[in-house]
């Protein structure tokens, strides 16, 4: 491999900073040259600055830009070059460059280069060949265990494969995978599950933790925290950061009614960590893993409906909206608490996972059990939810009249009235829902529909994955290879990792963060399929 290639990923700095697995530290582009941050939960880089203004001159004072950016190395005209000597320190080789810089605190530093200089780090000393040599190895055997794809889909997997790679931090004695180093530096619940769906194609173990450290963190009551970060878990409405609650109140309507000095209100995400777990089993069986982890799924099934279902209804509720992972959605205008239908939809596929689980550790009693908890689950939500032409969402107990992609949720259970199926991937497939790049989280004909506002409309890929589960699982092959190769090529040709898209013109939409790990993880998965 050589070094300027590191398997066609190049990095722009700004999306796609140079950085390194297991490494806080981010250098990025700015005006007036490279600038080195670090990656803190919840904290913007602007204010944790380590370096900026980093530039290289040559003898006679004129610049020596950067000629290109890859996984391995940033390298200068002239033949200098920034690397990481490990995750904790970054380091400039080359020989002649002067190298200047400001501190944060303004004071300029700089220094002619002459080997290895330290940057940033702890003192010591580095060989450049050696460090190159090894930041080359480290990106080879990474890059080596990228599940294959079709050629179309190369470059776009191998800029995922890193976003993976480089999302990955150390946690709770645990290496967790972080949705984005642009602020998002935790391991969030449902990201995890996700995450662990792409990594169980390279390192079935790495994926494993993922879940793990949502198990490690299992609360008394057997709900699954939130997040888990470097200050301890988010688990109710007092572990929020302030800047959370402001940005509720000015997105979500009357649901910003969860302020610190109420009750508390539990903050989880939706119930998918069987499903997780049971197809990375799938890809790597491990039934110890699956012995110990099936008692604390159990105990989180049963969380749901001890605890979040406030009507007794035996409909469980999201009690939050981050509960619920859409944020923003229109569902919360409506009230603090809201019954979309994949909440109960995840809950009907969880029991199935479940008894799954259980026949492999060869208990069908328990396995039957699940299987008629499964399928009874599903006709109440049919029974209760189904009006004959959509399935409803309640907020605060009362329908609402938005229509979300959560409406077709009810699919992923493979479990309804063929009828009932029908009448679903219709209503995908209609002009509501289907375009050149389905599906958009809120009606394209609905009133609340806005192509650029987080799940107020844009496209999420966890939503089309788990669509195109459910398509599948319903009967729906020919939409479920349609869908997936749509959602493919807006991912492919959009030009980044994003959070969300606008499903209008494919782009990002302005407030998406970029590099953001669940989107790198289910590209990779649905272009493994081939």
């Amino acid at each position: 491999m050589s070094p300027t290639s590191s398997h066609g990923v190049q990095l722009d700095l700004v999306e796609r900073p140079f950085t390194e697995r297991g490494s806080r530290l981010l250098v990025t582009a700015a005006p007036d040259g490279l600038r080195v941050a670090r990656a803190e939960y919840e904290t913007p880089l602007a204010d944790t600055t380590e370096l900026t203004a980093l530039v290289l001159r040559d003898a006679s004072g004129h610049p020596l830009p950067v000629r290109s950016a890859t996984p391995v190395a940033v390298e200068f005209t002239g033949g200098a070059a920034l690397l990481f000597a490990d995750p904790a320190t970054l380091v400039l080789a080359g020989h002649g460059a002067r190298a200047s810089w400001r501190l944060p605190d303004g004071t300029g530093r700089s220094l002619v280069l002459d080997g290895c200089h330290v940057l940033h780090g702890p003192p010591g000393e580095w060989s450049p060949p050696a460090v190159r040599a090894a930041a080359e190895a480290r990106w080879a055997d990474w890059f080596d265990r990228m599940p294959p794809v079709r050629p179309d889909l190369t470059g776009c997997a191998r800029t995922a494969w890193w976003t993976l790679a480089v999302n990955l931090l150390p946690f709770a004695g645990r290496e967790g995978l972080v949705p984005s180093k642009y602020g998002y530096l935790g391991v969030w619940n449902w990201d995890a599950l996700f995450h662990a769906v792409a990594l169980r194609h390279a390192d079935p173990a790495l994926a494993r933790d993922q879940i793990l450290l949502l198990l490690d963190h299992q609360l008394p009551d057997g709900r699954l925290p939130d997040v888990v970060h470097e200050h301890g878990v988010l688990a109710d409405t007092t572990d929020l950061p302030r800047a959370d609650h402001a940005r509720l109140a000015e997105h979500v309507g009357s649901a910003n009614g969860a302020r610190p000095e109420r009750a508390p209100v539990p903050v989880t995400k939706p119930p998918l960590a069987a499903w997780a777990v049971w197809k990375v089993h799938e890809t790597d069986p491990d039934l110890p893993f699956l012995a110990a982890a099936y008692p604390r799924l159990v105990r989180a099934h049963a969380w749901w409906f001890a605890a979040s279902d406030p009507d007794g209804d035996g409909l469980p509720e999201y009690l939050h909206p981050y509960s619920s992972g859409l944020d923003d959605s229109p569902v919360w205008d409506y009230g603090p608490r809201a019954e979309p239908p994949d909440l109960n939809s995840y809950l009907a596929l969880e029991a199935d996972r479940l008894a799954d689980i259980a026949d492999a550790l060869d208990r069908p009693a328990e396995a039957a059990g699940w299987r008629g908890r499964a399928a009874a689950h599903t006709d109440l939500l049919v029974a209760r939810r189904w009006d004959g032409t959509r399935f409803t969402t309640l907020a605060a107990g009362a329908p609402v009249p938005v229509r979300t992609a959560l409406d077709l949720m009810p699919l992923f259970t493979g479990r309804l009235p063929t009828g009932i199926a029908g009448a679903l991937e219709r209503t995908l497939r209609s002009p509501a829902y289907w375009g050149d790049r389905p599906v958009p989280t809120v009606a394209f004909d609905d009133p609340a529909f806005d192509p650029e506002a987080m799940w107020r409309g844009p496209v999420w890929l966890n939503i089309n994955y788990l669509l195109i589960e459910g398509l599948r699982r319903s009967g729906f092959p020919g939409t479920a290879a349609e869908l997936r190769e749509r959602t493919l090529a807006m991912v492919r040709d959009a030009g980044g990792l994003y959070e969300y898209w606008n499903p209008l013109t494919g782009a990002r939409a302005p407030r998406a963060t970029s590099g953001f790990g669940w989107s790198a993880a289910l590209f990779v998965d649905l272009a493994a399929e081939g």
